[in-house]
């Protein structure tokens, strides 16, 4: 094992991994061989790793941080070598938690971090090292035009064993992996956060940044192929081959020194640390740095390509800055092979004096440098996550009358028309249609950016859910008529009601904290039907990775308990919950003051009418003014007043008549004859959807147990042209739900509609996906939809 392993703290890169006599050139005893000089380029890849944050580890135990990287178009023997490894910090861990030292393994050129013990959740691991890669440009005798993946493996192994038999079982199989991918055009010169997510049953955050630059490898000299005749004649082509290489590789250079001055100025301002580049910059001079050939060689490429030299005589350093890219292959083309020569190691001699300087300013500022990378990591989600999510804007309609859907809901602001449906339209099937046809169009794709590439999602872009967010513009409240706005009060009149209103409304919801103190925030997650207290803690570690310091509750109060009656649940719901949050005020006022309560809640499917029917018990008015986002995952808010999956309707139907299930009836509205008396009915006059400065509802077309129409709180087909009793009684729960989030309770409300629509195609056609359960419990089983939505919207999680 220690013949495989090298765990001392410094080493050779250029070390021999194996004592064999190195093989003597093959040459003719009585014909020397002719050789060519050939330039070679190395990226140095460094990965800083910081820390190791266990959010939801399932079992304790030892585990180990494994890098890899290749290339992405090689085989296995196209791999990275470690070159350097750099130990910023001892971990913080005791002795006990710890175990060894790293390694490098010589048989995978792997890098693999120190053992450490995770004991307990939200446990950090200080790792503070950072280990530099290298990937030779060899075979490609130019800027490479494949792809790097980067491999993180997260290695386990139980707490009883030690030894060897520790080791042995630390590095048999990786519990989960991760892998990365490094685009060409990062090659050249790239500083991010990286941020490491195992999968979701090994949910961990493993904090790391990449740093990339292309180094200089050296100059040998490599043999002229000998033709069969033995005649030593210099193969034209071939020169001409090697000089378009030497020219493409300087060229690189030359951007690649660019780059990391740039970033090395940016990320210092940016951390307000200054690097004194004085000297380097004031002898910046590409004239110089090609050589004293430079003249002859300019006035041969004037020749060949007139115009590029003035005929006027002036200095050779003004023609050249004046008039000339250093950059241009044109340019590098005409410079002979001795001038592409010097230049080659002019340029590399500056990168890696830049390079030093930049890690030697990365090992003193580590943890500004690293808040700076996550902080632009995060401003970019948005934009890079947009590919699978579509943008709309509606305005909320005055209200939904009996005669058909209210025109004003599918208008677009400005003007434009972004949503069009006809009446007849099945808006699921409407929706269903145009993330599919959005999913053709990203399968059409060629995405080619220099962010580094998450494979989970970047794998297979064709398989990544498709988010339809529309967010929907407020308007004014309807008045209680329900036939005219305000319309005894002119429109100055009505705008300084509103205004009066909401000032108010914004008095009530912050009252008069102090300026000084801890924010608490709380958020509370509430599963559904014969649900887990864990089943949303996927969604839970989004919104941690988001913002740390939150406190969360996971519901189990109801556990077992979801066929009982909603006001049960509620009221219970409504103890837990303020339980939790008077413990967690306590805990605030002894350590300081408190300034202010952040409250939110995330339910999924009927855990949502469970924690609406909390919000109206109360014990819970004293906190509704600090309520701040609610996330609804497929919430029936207006039941199953309309629902048209005839096959799960069967199934609550059975419900009803074995167990006598009452939510059952309370969600289909058979829990009273008279529909004004149902549970559902008196739910939505409640005030519970008012106070919320931020409302986002989550539903799926695919989705066939909760009605698409009671996800989103909209109208639906069966409601439009129904005058019965049964029609009326449901637009006005709708109208009342619509007012509630109209209602002018806070300055600025955030209300948004969220379509996810999952790929399912590998899941076949089953009972599953036929009944629609596979999408309601995909919410359950995969976090990137999560991940894309609160990571472009962090404001409203925080």
């Amino acid at each position: 094992m220690f013949r495989r392993f090298r765990w001392i703290i410094g080493f050779n890169p250029k070390r021999l991994t194996h004592a064999e006599p190195l093989p003597l050139p093959q040459t003719h005893p009585l014909k020397p061989e002719k050789c060519r000089p050939v330039l070679e380029g190395v990226h140095e890849i460094a990965i800083y790793i910081h820390r190791l944050h266990n959010l939801d580890l399932f079992q304790q135990g030892w585990y180990q941080i494994k890098i890899t990287m290749r290339w992405e178009d090689g085989d296995h023997t196209s791999l990275g070598t470690p070159s350097r490894v750099t130990q910023y910090e001892v971990s913080d861990l005791g002795s006990d938690d710890l175990y060894g030292v790293w390694r490098i393994d010589d048989t995978d050129h792997s890098f693999s971090t120190q053992p450490f013990r995770i004991r307990y959740a939200r446990q950090d691991v200080l790792l503070s090292v950072m280990i530099s890669f290298n990937l030779s440009l060899g075979k490609y005798e130019g800027p490479s035009r494949s792809a790097v993946i980067l491999k993180f493996e997260l290695m386990y192994a139980p707490v009883l064993e030690n030894g060897s038999e520790f080791q042995a079982s630390l590095g048999a199989c990786p519990a989960a992996v991760h892998e990365f991918r490094i685009p060409p055009k990062a090659l050249l010169g790239l500083h991010s956060y990286c941020p490491v997510h195992f999968d979701a049953f090994h949910a961990v955050l493993v904090e790391i940044s990449v740093h990339i630059c292309l180094l200089k490898s050296g100059v040998h000299a490599a043999p002229l192929k000998v033709p069969s005749d033995s005649c030593f004649v210099e193969d034209a082509a071939g020169e001409n081959s090697d000089k378009s290489m030497h020219v493409m590789l300087v060229k690189a250079l030359l951007t690649a020194r660019d780059i990391l001055l740039e970033e090395l100025q940016k990320l210092s301002k940016a951390i307000s640390q200054t690097v004194d580049l004085t000297d380097f910059t004031s002898e910046l001079d590409d004239t110089k740095m090609f050589g004293s050939s430079l003249r002859a060689d300019l006035e041969t490429a004037d020749a060949e390509v007139p115009g590029l030299v003035s005929d006027e005589p002036q200095n050779i350093s003004e023609k050249a800055n004046g008039s000339i890219d250093f950059r241009s292959e044109v340019f590098l083309q005409c410079l002979s092979k001795d001038v592409l020569s010097c230049s080659f190691n002019s340029l590399g001699n500056q990168i890696m004096y830049l390079w030093n300087i930049f890690l030697q300013f990365h090992r003193a500022n580590r943890i500004k440098i690293l808040e700076f990378l996550r902080d632009a990591w995060a401003s970019d989600r948005r934009a890079e996550w947009s590919i699978w999510m579509v943008y709309s804007k509606v305005e909320m309609p005055h209200q939904y009358i009996n005669s058909g859907v209210d025109d004003s809901s599918f208008h677009g602001i400005r003007g434009k028309a972004l949503v069009s449906r006809k009446l007849n339209d099945d808006p699921a099937q409407a929706a269903a249609m145009r993330a599919e046809l959005h999913r053709r169009s990203i399968a059409q794709m060629r995405i080619n950016n220099r962010s580094i590439q998450d494979m989970h999602i970047f794998g297979d872009p064709s398989r990544i859910p498709i988010i339809i967010v529309e967010r929907v513009m407020n308007a004014p409240l309807r008045s209680t008529s329900g036939n005219s706005y305000f319309s005894n009060l002119d429109h100055k009149d009505t705008s300084m009601l509103l205004t009066r209103i909401g000032t108010k409304a914004k008095n009530k919801f912050t009252g008069t904290p102090q300026q000084n103190g801890r924010v608490l925030k709380i958020v509370v997650f509430v599963h559904g039907f014969q649900g887990h207290h864990l089943d949303l803690r996927l969604v839970r570690n989004q919104w941690l990775l988001i913002d740390p310091k939150v406190e969360f509750l996971m519901s189990e109060v109801n556990e077992e308990k979801t066929s009982e009656d909603f006001r049960e649940m509620g009221l219970r719901l409504a103890q837990e919950v303020t339980s939790f949050i008077k413990k967690k005020m306590d805990k605030a006022l002894r350590s300081g003051s408190l300034r202010n309560i952040k409250l939110s809640f995330v339910g999924h499917s009927i855990g949502n009418v469970i924690l609406r029917t909390a919000l109206a018990e109360s014990i819970m008015e004293p906190y509704l003014r600090y309520l701040y986002t609610y996330v609804s995952i497929s919430g029936p808010h207006l039941g199953y007043l309309y629902s048209s999956n005839s096959l799960f309707n069967s199934g609550l139907w059975l419900l009803k008549k074995l167990k006598g299930t009452q939510c059952i009836h309370q969600l289909t509205f058979t829990d009273d004859p008279d529909l004004q008396n149902t549970f559902f009915y008196k739910l939505c006059k409640q005030k519970t959807l008012e106070h919320f400065r931020n409302i986002i509802l989550l539903s799926s077309p695919q989705d066939g147990y909760v009605p698409y129409h009671s996800a989103r709180i909209e109208s639906c087909q069966g409601s439009a042209g129904d005058n019965s009793k049964k029609g009326k009684v449901f637009l006005e729960m709708l109208n009342d739900c619509l007012d509630q989030i109209r209602a002018p309770s806070c300055e600025h409300r955030v209300f948004m509609r969220c379509d996810v629509n999952f790929d399912t195609s590998s899941q076949g056609r089953n009972l599953n996906t036929i009944i629609g359960r596979a999408a309601h419990i995909e919410f359950l089983e995969t976090d990137i939809f999560a991940r894309f939505i609160m990571w472009s919207f962090p404001e409203l999680f925080r």
